[in-house]
């Protein structure tokens, strides 16, 4: 254990030392004598970002289920922290026994985004664990890693021991059990990795070789030995309603991103928008019953104290029995002044009976996502919805009273014209109209339209996949054509930021090379890469130039279907077949229904059973 003397010393010179401390409601402690493994889940960012993320919850409660394991939570430091750590000689420490990472068995990193990565190999650094995976030894902790990023993994391939493919729920404790046994019977770290080798959705980058031709493309990807798998077939729960959901969660200290009970109704999108890759990483659908929901929600709430549920899901309306859910637990919680909270809602099947139901306890401003400013591009990305859907939602929600809009679309979406972008603004000012439209002495509120564009990422597993990234310059025009059109002072306009959305499509579709450009770029300092103020573009460009490494091969480059791409080796269940079907429909403007309607012969339903494919 750390000097628990020194630590109190340190917390007095940090801005916010709640991130630190551990000891909030609900944690779990165990005498360590009992334990028999021990797993710290680390999330590569500050703890208000990671506290917010369910799936830590899930993943904490579920392992400490288990009375010989135990795991524990680590974050990483923000600057002045980690500066108060080095003066210190404090190493990281997980929050739960305030412990050096370097005494547990297991460092689980979670990866939401790209833009974690340096964090990462900082974190390994501050807790003195060696950032390769060959450079490490058999005292060393085992670092194994998920989310949605581990889809393509090979980024990280010089640096984590073992991905885990898919939801993670099943899967970590498998690779737990092995591990607890083989470490029984004085088994080594090589031979735990081979052994778990025979688990489906588990990946271990260095079991395979790749080779690369002239022009810098894949040649092959071949494991180093028959007995591992070619082809990494990802994991899923086939029954939410069987599987494990934490009836208590931590109550932070401190205000954090998401202060408030999440409820997760179920996985899986059948919408099919070409430019998302959750949509198609996460099928098949499947639901939770509503009173499993109920009851969750029940037990939550009076372990926490929280006063918000919020529905998580990629899409919440298409949930199947989402008004029965609202209405028994706005019946159950509204008295109680528990709000709800509906994000990811659909314009098409918006329902404004509900919402004005839920705004009852706690109003909040509409947020909708067209993603595209015309009819034409909004089919190419098959997002499904019109024109009409939009106006006639806000028209509805501005007669109820709603007089704050957020309107989200995407720049550099493939086949765009500048009519597109001009069309973001005219909707904009269609929306305005729309107010304006209704008669003085009947309009509640003070008008206020916010447009955000964000850059679009190509991402693997997506029909866009073979994409080229507009360039940052590209990004930067259509920025400044939306600047000079938007003059309204009714309507806000923001933009994300074109350099670090290029590093994003970077690593989003690059290989293993990479791993050397993201060492030399951490190097250089390269921290907090997703915070805005402490991105450092021109430290990564030099990073890549040190590395001789192009990075516009990465995200500018348009690939053919025959190229082997670095994320081949892996088995979502939707096919390359519908992948190519999907991104030549976009090409011609042709829609593909949503799943529900009918098959649209994406493969999930013949490689993995459970959900409604």
């Amino acid at each position: 254990m750390i000097s628990r003397e020194v630590l109190d010393k340190v917390l007095m010179k940090v801005e916010k030392p709640a991130r630190y401390i551990g000891n909030e409601q609900n944690i779990i402690e165990k005498d360590l004598d009992n334990v028999k493994v021990r797993f710290a889940f680390a999330f590569p960012d500050v703890y208000e970002v990671g506290m917010s993320h369910l799936g830590l919850h899930i993943l904490y409660n579920l392992l400490n289920e288990e009375e010989e394991i135990y795991c524990e939570r680590v974050f990483a430091p923000w600057v002045d922290m980690e500066e108060q750590m080095k003066k210190n000689n404090i190493p990281l420490y997980a929050l739960e026994s305030k412990d050096p990472l370097k005494e547990f068995d297991f460092i689980g990193f979670t990866l939401q985004y790209e833009m974690s990565y340096t964090n990462v190999l900082n974190m390994l650094h501050l807790a003195d664990i060696p950032l390769l995976a060959k450079e490490r030894g058999e005292d060393d902790p085992i670092i194994i890693a998920g989310g949605p990023c581990s889809y393509n993994p090979e980024p990280l391939a010089d640096f984590v021991d073992v991905f885990v493919i898919g939801e993670g729920e099943e899967l970590t404790l498998e690779i737990l059990n092995v591990y607890k046994q083989m470490k029984e019977e004085g088994k080594n770290k090589a031979d735990f990795l081979k052994e778990i080798t025979k688990l489906q959705g588990v990946y271990v980058p260095a079991f395979y070789e790749v080779k690369y031709n002239e022009d810098g493309t894949i040649k092959s990807m071949e494991p180093k030995d028959d007995s591992y798998p070619r082809k990494i077939k990802k994991r899923i729960i086939k029954d939410l309603n069987e599987t494990y959901f934490p009836e208590k969660v931590i109550v932070p200290y401190i205000e954090t991103v998401h202060d408030r009970v999440m409820l997760e109704i179920f996985r899986g999108c059948t919408r099919g928008c070409r430019f998302c890759q959750a949509g198609m990483i996460y099928r098949p659908v499947r639901e939770r019953k509503v009173e499993n929901l109920v009851d969750l929600a029940r037990k939550l709430i009076r372990a926490t104290g929280h006063e918000e549920i919020s529905l998580s899901s990629l899409s919440t309306s298409d949930y199947s029995q989402l008004e029965e859910l609202v209405i028994k637990l706005l019946d159950e919680f509204e008295d109680k002044k528990i709000g709800l909270s509906l994000p990811s809602l659909r314009l098409d099947s918006f329902s404004l009976d509900i919402v004005e139901r839920i705004q009852k306890v706690r109003k909040t401003g509409l947020t909708f996502a067209p993603e595209a400013g015309t009819q034409r591009l909004r089919d190419v990305i098959n997002k499904g919805i019109t024109e009409e859907d939009l106006i006639s939602s806000v028209t509805d929600a501005f007669g109820l009273g709603w007089s704050t809009v957020k309107l989200y679309f995407m720049l550099g979406l493939p086949t765009e014209t500048e009519e597109d972008i001009l069309g973001i603004k005219e909707l904009a000012y269609k929306v305005k109209n729309i107010f304006f439209k209704i008669p003085k002495n009947e309009r509640k509120g003070n008008l206020k339209i916010t447009v955000s564009t964000s850059c679009f990422v190509p991402k693997p597993f997506t029909p866009f996949q073979w994409y080229p990234q507009d360039s940052i310059d590209t990004f930067r025009e259509k920025i400044n054509i939306l600047k000079d059109n938007i003059k309204d002072r009714k309507i806000t306009y923001n933009h994300h930021d074109p350099e670090l959305s290029f590093l994003e499509a970077v690593f989003a579709r690059g290989d293993r090379r990479l791993s050397k450009a993201l060492l030399r770029a951490w190097e250089k300092g390269c921290k907090f890469d997703g915070w805005s103020d402490m991105f450092k573009y021109d430290r990564w460009m030099e990073a890549f130039e040190e590395t001789e490494i192009n990075p516009d091969f990465y995200a500018l480059r348009e690939r053919s279907y025959y190229e082997i791409l670095p994320w081949d080796f892996i088995d979502v269940g939707v096919s390359k077949q519908y992948l190519m079907r999907e991104n030549e429909k976009a090409m011609n403007g042709e829609l593909t229904p949503d799943c529900r309607q009918g098959c649209t012969g994406c493969g999930i339903n013949k490689a993995f059973t459970g959900g409604v494919c």
